[in-house]
């Protein structure tokens, strides 16, 4: 079944329909023709705020608003699956427990609809669920409920259910862009934060307090090495390959969408030869074959044509060479690709009405902002000397940038300007190499678009030929005097884009992976200026900083799963050894090839890896990089009044 906005009817209409069962919503639905119903979510309250966007909305943004909210390009079944696959670990039925109702932010940060009412009582299968008008709703915003092809009441039993997760449900859940982006309002914060209302949602800011950790993880065993690398999963982060893996821990900070129709564009080179002009989109910029397949590849990353996509990949233990995805193939064989692929240019249109959100405008938040104007001058002034090179859309012409002297008083005439902040993406969106930017590796070293990986035909022919930056010289968590020397592979690895700072103020902590900054899961705007406070005070007095390194916090085992030469085999994991050091690796491989079955085996509880090991796992590791809140030094020399200063003007943004 595929979600269509058209589903909702009424206002009317809807503030009647509440939980129904699978048969009713299959009968109403399943045989509806996408194009009989108008695409509009009016009357449910998904609505973007007129203080920071367009009043009103064109047809085709009102689509794209329903897809953003609701589509789920059918990944249903896919995560069905995953449930199977996981035993239950994952499963986002459980997840939906009405029980769970009043403390879902506390618990998951996630959002409840506020079209849904917490239920009291179990349905006839056993399952307590919200009471939503939304008949398609669960509860939670951006994950959808539809009823299961293959459920067989007869063969129901709830308890065998939420043991493992094998006994087929009543319902299948989706998921949307909405559980990740969909966030609590900066400029309107709920006066409770487990019962926020319609206007106090907006669609894009990315969500600063989800745990994606405790969606999937809070049925793993608390002895396993699993459960702690979740745990050290920061709020407000996805590991976005962790499905499709890399052998990579790296869950990355859910973006803020703003003023895309200013994001600068590149030409790059296409994997047909072509040039094409494109943005640059995911940390790494790796997405560089356009807007549209940049999208369509997050459908698929979140179970859009499941059954193809993992049969291209391992999920989760990646045992197996990944082959790459192949468009072609998906758009002739996948009707929901087709679908969603029909649907991208409205959910672009929707996205560019998004605009800034502004401290200024936020209740009381005038009294976070300084009123003297030197202090705001001096804030710019070095903004244009420092950040503006990388932090601004606005670039001089050619012949200017290529002179110092004129570009650097091209810059401070534009921070000046009354209009710098208008239209600005705040970000040239370049590559820039790691060993430059300094920050952790982790992701920069994702290899899932590289040539022959799952996303090879999403990234373009010029990142897949960018060469190595260099070497890397890192921490050493078992030798200080022995830093680790590591070498970028070539073929698109080691680089970062530029983030954007608008509204920078509403979404620290910072970096991308969450670690600069406090984290105080306090949506206010008090709150939220405290956050950034933190967070951009540590980025330019880095002595501030915690020099944070995840260890696992118990003795642990780490389980490899059936169908290795083993299936068995049990990794002890000693308390306090680095989560990275294991969960960066490709253990299977590393087991073969190294022998490491042997020195595993002296291996004590309470005790700590040996120094033959750390060797040995250091060099196998695919990014051993193991403090998380390090680099970008840039501004850390100024003196501290100019640094005062900056951070009054970036606040402002």
């Amino acid at each position: 079944m595929f979600i269509v906005c058209g589903f909702y009817g009424t206002p009317t209409a809807l503030a009647d329909e509440y939980s129904e069962t699978p048969a009713s919503i299959s009968t109403k639905y399943s045989d509806t023709s996408v194009s009989e119903y108008p695409d509009n979510c009016d009357g449910i309250g998904y609505l973007p705020l007129p203080e920071y966007t367009k009043e009103n909305l064109t047809d085709a943004e009102k689509r794209g608003r329903c897809t953003w909210y609701l589509w789920t390009g059918g990944n249903a079944k896919y995560y069905r699956d995953l449930a199977k696959r996981t035993h239950g670990s994952a499963d986002l039925l459980k997840l939906i427990d009405s029980k769970d109702h009043d403390e879902r932010f506390k618990l998951y940060g996630a959002i409840n609809d506020p079209g849904c009412e917490k239920s009291t009582e179990k349905d006839q299968y056993g399952l307590q669920l919200d009471k939503c008008k939304d008949p398609l709703s669960t509860g939670v915003i951006g994950l959808r409920k539809f009823p299961n092809p293959n459920f067989d009441q007869a063969k129901w039993n709830s308890n065998e259910y939420f043991k493992t997760s094998q006994v087929e449900p009543p319902y299948l859940i989706g998921q949307s862009c909405a559980i990740c982006h969909v966030a609590l309002d900066p400029l309107n914060p709920p006066k409770d934060k487990e019962h926020p209302k319609w206007e106090n949602l907006v669609p894009a800011l990315g969500n600063q307090y989800i745990k994606e950790s405790e969606f999937f993880g809070r049925s793993i065993a608390d002895n396993s090495f699993v459960k702690q690398v979740l745990k050290s999963q920061k709020p407000g982060t996805s590991d976005t390959s962790r499905i499709a893996t890399d052998h990579i821990n790296n869950p990355n900070a859910i973006n803020a969408i703003f003023n895309l129709g200013d994001r600068p564009t590149y030409p790059e080179v296409m994997n047909n030869g072509s040039t094409k002009d494109v943005n640059h989109i995911l940390k790494d910029g790796a997405d560089s074959t356009g807007v549209a397949n940049a999208s369509l590849r997050v459908y698929v990353n979140i179970g859009m044509c499941g059954d193809y996509w993992t049969s291209l990949h391992e999920p989760l233990l990646g045992r197996t060479p990944q082959r790459p995805f192949d468009i072609a193939k998906a758009r002739k064989d996948c009707e929901d690709w087709r679908q969603t692929e029909a649907r991208m240019a409205d959910a672009e249109s929707f996205l560019k009405t998004i605009k800034p959100m502004h401290l200024k405008d936020a209740p009381g938040g005038e009294e976070f902002l300084t009123k003297d104007e030197e202090v705001l001058k001096r804030g710019k002034l070095v903004f244009a000397s420092t950040c503006a090179s990388c932090h601004s859309s606005k670039k001089p012409p050619t012949e200017i940038a290529a002179d110092p002297e004129q570009a650097q008083k091209w810059y401070e005439e534009s921070v000046l300007s009354s209009n710098f902040l208008d239209h600005n993406f705040l970000s040239d969106d370049q590559r820039y190499p790691v060993t430059l930017i300094g920050t952790n590796a982790a992701r920069s070293l994702g290899t899932n678009a590289t040539k022959g990986h799952i996303w090879d035909q999403f990234s373009s022919k010029t990142y897949k030929e960018l060469p190595s930056p260099g070497n890397l010289t890192l921490y050493n968590p078992f030798d200080e005097k022995k830093p680790i020397e590591f070498k970028i592979p070539d073929g698109g690895l080691g680089y970062y884009r530029t983030p954007s700072l608008i509204s920078i103020w509403a979404t620290a902590p910072l970096f991308h992976n969450n670690t600069l900054g406090l984290y105080n899961e306090d949506p206010s705007v008090k709150g939220r200026v405290e956050a950034y406070t933190d967070a951009i005070e540590k980025l330019l007095w880095p002595e501030k900083r915690e020099g944070i390194i995840s260890r696992t916090s118990r003795d642990t085992k780490l389980e490899l799963p059936s169908g290795d030469p083993n299936p068995r085999f049990r990794i002890p994991v000693p308390k306090g050894t680095p989560v990275n050091l294991l969960a960066s690796i490709n253990m299977r491989e590393a087991i073969t090839s190294l022998n490491l079955s042997t020195l595993f085996q002296d291996l004590k509880p309470g005790g700590g890896i040996k120094n033959k090991l750390a060797r040995v796992l250091l060099r196998a590791n695919k990014s051993p990089d193991f403090v998380e809140d390090e680099g970008h030094y840039f501004g850390s020399n100024l003196p501290d009044e100019d640094k005062k200063a900056l951070i009054e003007f970036v606040k402002t943004f």
